[in-house]
């Protein structure tokens, strides 16, 4: 496999994504890629009346996206690994949730103009965590934003993520079982963790099943 410079984290809101890449951009002098997302007017909006909002919301993260993603090409002169808390295909899963009709349509009209220029990651790691994990940080980090995600929303994206990434093979993948690990937290979950990404023998795609040690 060739060398691991571009990373992408993923995973459902509260998986960790954040957290675990500017971890690994700190542990690497990585440049970062974050998402931005509260940078979106219409996101607390959304979450409150997803079918009301959801066009607004879903098209402005696909031009943000869009824009950070063009960096790439030019960072990757200036740094050796890079760093990104999402991938850019992850827009497809929300537009398939929340757009219908001509909405829909004219989103399948737009993105593919703007996928066809962005670079894919040489690896991308998916946090797979359970319902539970995800609501209990999500109210854990009790950000303002997000007050009126409901259970059943998180259910629901959980579900898409896992058959997105089912069928996912764009790029190498690793897969990571972090229900019960605290990546942040335990040194040693991030140290193992790290190995799996860096692997030399890793196939196009991995599961990484670490040992539960316990959370607070």
């Amino acid at each position: 496999m060739s060398e691991i410079k571009y990373i992408a984290i993923e995973g459902v809101i509260g998986a960790g994504k954040t957290s675990l890449a500017q971890k690994l951009a700190a542990t690497l002098n990585a440049k970062m890629i974050p998402e931005e997302f509260e940078n979106n007017p219409f996101l607390e909006k959304f979450y409150f009346d997803r079918k009301t909002y959801a066009f607004q919301t879903q098209m402005f993260f696909l031009v943000n996206r869009y824009k950070a993603q063009q960096k790439l090409n030019q960072e990757e002169l200036f740094t050796e690994h890079i760093v990104s808390d999402y991938i850019f295909d992850k827009d497809k899963i929300f537009a398939y949730m929340n757009l219908f009709g001509e909405e829909l349509k004219l989103y399948e009209t737009i993105y593919p103009f703007l996928e066809r220029e962005i670079r894919k990651p040489d690896l991308v790691v998916f946090l797979q965590s359970s319902v539970d994990r995800l609501m209990h940080n999500i109210k854990k980090r009790s950000r303002r934003i997000e007050r009126h995600i409901t259970t059943s929303y998180i259910e629901e994206l959980s579900e898409a993520y896992n058959n997105f990434f089912f069928k996912y093979s764009t790029t190498p993948l690793l897969i990571v079982n972090s229900s019960e690990i605290d990546f942040i937290k335990n040194q040693n979950d991030f140290d193992e963790l790290y190995k799996q990404i860096f692997r030399q023998d890793r196939g196009l795609v991995e599961y990484f099943n670490p040992e539960s040690r316990g959370l607070e």
